[in-house]
């Protein structure tokens, strides 16, 4: 085993009345590496083996581990991995971006049991909460009592001051503008009793990648996830790191220069809605690009020149957040086909080797795994991560 993996977790910590620090400790190791049995668990978290089949026990009484097949062929007893019960804990995820909403049950090992999505213009909150409620309703009553039980919380993304965007004019603005004053856990209880939490948009991609996708691969690297609006996250120490006040990692908001030599955001200069601009102007229905399955080969004569300079702009930021902090690696993923994610990576790679490095370690620059539905995804994992999962840079968690 790996023990670098272990000690981002830090130590498990034996002393009384911190059962909840070691429980979220195994699970999390659980989570990481896959299923094995409690000798080996014990030697990750620095734990007894008696403490470790204690806490063991009780997991598997609340339903959160399961046995695996008995490991034979060794000296003495055969070995009963434990592993992560996948109908132990249900969390739901919703998404709030710029062209939908999307809703969607998820259990403890990211698989996903069902999905809802709601398609529109622009996200009006009246709309978008009777959405949430609707799908809700349906999603419990397709449940047993035991299942609702297990559904741990409502873990929204969404991107932060969406009432910023500023391409709407007229009644269409003033309707978006109500997003300012609106507190979504409040609108949310007056029809659901669960537990909210709030996350911005890329920064819940950025846990989907890191839990359910190559972010095990890494302890320190920055996230971009290129959607209608680019933003991004960081992870520091095998955790994804949310700031102060959960806007860590903006990414979006980093400094660029336009061809015309105007101050700009990378926002301005590496989105997806630079793509539907040029679609328009060229009376290409814009909304081709969200269709599912998705395929760009179609538009591919207008994709190539968005593919460059979306390319240039990350290998640019990527080296400006590198010399903040020397990540070892930048993961690109976004709301767009396999192939084109493919071929963004590859250019960002080459366009970084012809930057001036001076005084920076280049970092590799590798492809996410999750796609287009990370956001949401993502915003499942919130209730998931602050109840179950321990995160190294949050000190100790506390239930």
């Amino acid at each position: 085993m790996d023990n670098s993996v272990v000690r981002s977790f830090s130590a498990g910590l034996s002393q009384k009345g911190v059962r909840n620090h070691n429980e979220r400790l195994l699970l999390s190791l659980l989570q990481r590496h896959g299923q094995m049995p409690g000798g080996d668990l014990a030697k990750l978290a620095g734990l007894s083996p008696p403490a470790v089949s204690a806490i063991l026990k009780r997991l598997e009484l609340d339903g959160l581990l399961v046995r695996g097949e008995p490991t034979r062929g060794k000296v003495g007893k055969p070995s009963v991995p434990m592993m992560l019960a996948p109908g132990g804990v249900l969390s739901i995820g919703l998404k709030i971006g710029r062209r939908s909403a999307d809703l969607l049950l998820m259990d403890f090992k990211g698989t996903i049991r069902t999905q809802r999505q709601f398609k529109y213009a622009y996200p009006v909150p009246a709309d978008v909460f009777a959405f949430l409620a609707a799908c809700m309703s349906e999603i419990l009553a397709s449940l047993s009592p035991a299942e609702v039980g297990r559904i741990c919380g409502i873990g929204v993304a969404a991107p932060f001051e969406m009432w910023n965007w500023h391409d709407l004019t007229g009644d269409d603005a003033d309707v978006f503008m109500r997003w300012k004053d609106i507190n979504i856990p409040c609108e949310i209880a007056k029809f659901n009793a669960l537990p909210v939490s709030i996350v911005n948009d890329a920064t819940a991609a950025c846990h989907a990648e890191h839990i359910f996708g190559r972010g095990k691969e890494f302890r320190d690297y920055a996230y971009f996830f290129v959607g209608a609006f680019v933003g991004g996250g960081i992870v520091l120490n095998h955790s994804v790191y949310e700031g102060r006040k959960g806007n860590a990692g903006a990414l979006g908001s980093l400094r660029s220069i336009s061809p015309l030599g105007e101050s700009k955001q990378l926002i301005d200069m590496a989105s997806i809605h630079l793509l539907e601009t040029r679609l328009s102007e060229v009376d290409i229905a814009p909304e081709r690009i969200w269709r599912h399955p998705q395929d760009w080969s179609g538009i591919a004569r207008y994709v190539d020149p968005w593919l460059g300079q979306t390319a240039q702009e990350l290998a640019k930021a990527s080296l400006s957040i590198c010399a903040v902090i020397d990540f070892e690696a930048i993961i690109i993923d976004g709301a767009f086909p396999n192939d084109v994610r493919s071929e963004l990576v590859e250019r960002v790679r080459r366009y970084i080797v012809n930057q001036d490095t001076r005084g920076l370690i280049a970092p590799r620059i590798e492809a996410g795994s999750i796609g287009g539905n990370a956001r949401a995804i993502g915003a499942a994992c919130g209730p998931i991560l602050s109840q179950y999962l321990l995160n190294t840079n949050a000190g100790v968690a506390v239930a």
